[in-house]
């Protein structure tokens, strides 16, 4: 006999729609201010940087799509202990990232652009882990091409190359950063 569940349906459901949706209005609605404008800035760093304005936007919609995937499987509990604590170690290791962009940022000087792609690095690596059981081949190369683009050392570089063009970007950044870790939601 086939198993048929309405919650898993209505799950796949909601993780297709919204995925469809990743739109600036959908994110308004999904995230908050801070994380939404720290979003366009990474769009901007990303458009500026490649000069490709598809390709800029195609990143940013599939960190938005794997977000809200994301918050659709915390939402619906599917994960299991062991996913659960590594979402755990997820959360530690970007919120270290977030510690360690803000310092390289308010501290002349000391910006290592392996540092950040390391740690950018692992946390890609961890998030795969987590959901290899949940989503498909195609969601999980969203979480690389999002990943691999932003700790990508030349990018990075020039994002925090002392007064640079990125760097009113690089600031706003660092201060959305500051208030989501002050709030406790980083």
């Amino acid at each position: 006999m086939e198993a048929f569940s309405t919650k898993d349906m209505a799950m796949k459901a909601q993780k297709k729609i919204l995925s469809q949706m990743a739109s600036k209005s959908v994110v308004q609605m999904f995230i908050d201010d801070t994380s939404s404008e720290i979003l366009d800035e990474l769009y901007w760093v990303s458009k500026e940087y490649s000069g490709n304005k598809t390709e800029a936007q195609k990143v940013i919609k599939d960190l938005v799509k794997i977000a809200v995937k994301i918050g659709v499987l915390f939402r619906h509990s599917r994960f299991d202990p062991e996913e659960l604590s590594l979402a755990q170690n997820f959360k530690k290791k970007l919120h270290q990232g977030a510690m360690t962009a803000i310092s390289f940022h308010e501290v002349d000087f000391t910006f290592e652009s392996t540092v950040i792609s390391e740690i950018l690095s692992d946390c890609r690596d961890i998030l795969l882990r987590l959901v290899e059981k949940h989503l498909t081949p195609k969601s999980q190369n969203r979480i690389q091409h999002v990943f691999n683009h932003y700790s990508d050392n030349q990018l990075l570089s020039e994002l925090y190359r002392p007064n640079g063009p990125y760097k009113p970007h690089l600031t706003n950044i660092c201060n959305g950063l500051n208030k989501l870790l002050e709030e406790g939601k980083l």
